[in-house]
């Protein structure tokens, strides 16, 4: 189902816990094969996958601000 910028689809779980992402939704996100993705749990929220790449930005950005944030208090 895709609208505005939105999809959803099922997947199926495989013998050893493998599923698919579905094409569309890879070429959304820039998922290439051969990339690595970040699994978030969380018992009440559900699964979250991020690319390893954007998360390990993310945090760099957190680093820095918190370190740009005590050079500032000093």
């Amino acid at each position: 189902m895709k609208r505005d910028g939105k999809l959803m689809s099922t997947v199926k779980v495989g013998e050893k816990g493998q599923f698919v992402i579905p094409k569309e939704m890879r070429e959304m996100f820039g998922i290439e094969a051969g990339d690595t993705l970040l699994l978030l749990a969380d018992r009440e929220r559900g699964i979250a996958i991020v690319r390893n790449e954007d998360y390990l930005n993310f945090a760099e950005a957190i680093f820095k601000a918190q370190n740009d944030g005590e050079g500032a208090k000093r």
